[in-house]
């Protein structure tokens, strides 16, 4: 796995538990949906009833699993967090809304994964606070209805648009959670670096910052790393020096591009003369997953400006070729805007790109 792959594996989950904030107050970044948010549970409170139902959608690692425990904590509630792949069956919702206790907080990860039966199932709950349970089968199967205690629904979703209609409108408030920050993030590099026992510089903080493509679960990740690198290479501080070393070993450059990212981009310019080219064709040209170059890779290039999505195939534009290196043809997209302002004079010199392989291939 990357070290810039937003999605955490268990050893990571379990360190990230222990570095994520109980409050609101604790919470960096974020601003707007904070105060949002915060109005909401506050009301909630005063009213001494549950709150609205709430909706939290963005990219990986921006906090959505962490907003739902401080809104538990905030409404002096317990949670119980389960995720859609596990809800595929009416009687899988049933089961777990009925043992909610009072004022509870549930909370369902990847929302848009749940099944359609169990969506159903979903809309009645979260309005009326009732389930109707199905006895028997055929003509004498009988609906019973059963009320559930009044709970509070968190789901978060990476893909808010898959969502249904019915589903979406039940949720009283709905918050997207925008890439944070460098200033944010070297707020959060510092937090993480206390809870941790890390020493770390302002300008260590600032490189880490800088390459973890706005994501705090990733600068927490590159956090760890560059303190292995210090404590095994350095003098166990994590400043500028250290994290730019531990990070070049990983294969992080300056923006945060990694291994497979500048392979996507090298294989546009030099195998394809810069696009366009198929996704599946794309894959098998830098020995990858398809899947792997649509969610890991492509969305951070196109966030940069170095990638292009058109309906014919992926297109480098005039900031990918100059990032690797290249001088791009004069019809390229994008051409006319100078150079990158992350690019100094140390970086590679240009290269002939190489023939572009049949487009046909």
């Amino acid at each position: 796995m990357s070290v810039l792959d937003p999605d955490p594996d268990d050893d990571d989950s379990i360190v990230e538990g222990a570095l994520r904030p109980t409050s609101l107050g604790e919470f960096v970044g974020q601003d707007r949906v904070k105060n949002q948010l915060g109005l909401v549970l506050e009301a909630a409170k005063r009213r001494e009833g549950v709150s609205d139902h709430v909706l939290l959608s963005g990219p990986p690692g921006l906090g959505k699993t962490t907003l739902a425990a401080i809104i538990a904590s905030e409404l002096g509630a317990p949670i119980r967090m389960t995720s859609g792949p596990a809800l595929q069956h009416a009687g899988d919702v049933a089961a777990v809304l009925s043992s909610l206790q009072p004022g509870e907080v549930l909370f369902i990860d990847e929302v848009h994964r749940t099944a359609r039966a169990a969506q159903e199932m979903l809309y009645v709950a979260m309005e009326d606070f009732r389930v109707d349970v199905v006895v028997g089968k055929g003509p004498g199967a009988t609906a019973i209805p059963l009320d559930i205690a009044p709970f509070t629904l968190v789901g978060a979703t990476t893909r808010a648009g898959l969502l249904p209609g019915p589903l979406r409108d039940r949720f009283g408030f709905t918050a997207h959670l925008d890439f944070y920050e460098v200033a944010d993030l070297e707020r959060i590099v510092r937090r993480s670096a206390g809870l941790l026992d890390v020493d770390v510089t302002e300008e260590g903080s600032a490189e880490i910052a800088g390459r973890c493509r706005g994501t705090p679960r990733i600068a927490n990740r590159l956090l760890r790393r560059v303190r292995d690198w210090a404590q095994v290479h350095g003098t166990g501080v994590v400043d500028a020096d250290a994290a730019g070393a531990a990070l070049e070993l990983y294969e992080v450059d300056i923006v945060g591009l990694d291994r497979i990212d500048r392979a996507v981009l090298e294989a546009i310019v030099d195998r394809f003369g810069g696009g366009p080219v198929g996704l599946s064709t794309l894959a098998v040209a830098v020995g990858e997953e398809p899947e792997t170059i649509e969610t890991v890779a492509e969305p951070f290039l196109v966030r940069l400006g170095l990638l292009m999505r058109t309906p014919r195939g992926r297109v480098a534009t005039v900031a990918g070729w100059q990032h690797i290196g290249r001088t791009a043809p004069a019809d390229t997209p994008g051409a006319g805007q100078g150079v990158l302002p992350w690019l100094t004079d140390d970086q590679p010199a240009d290269q002939p790109a190489d023939q572009p392989e049949d487009p046909s291939e």
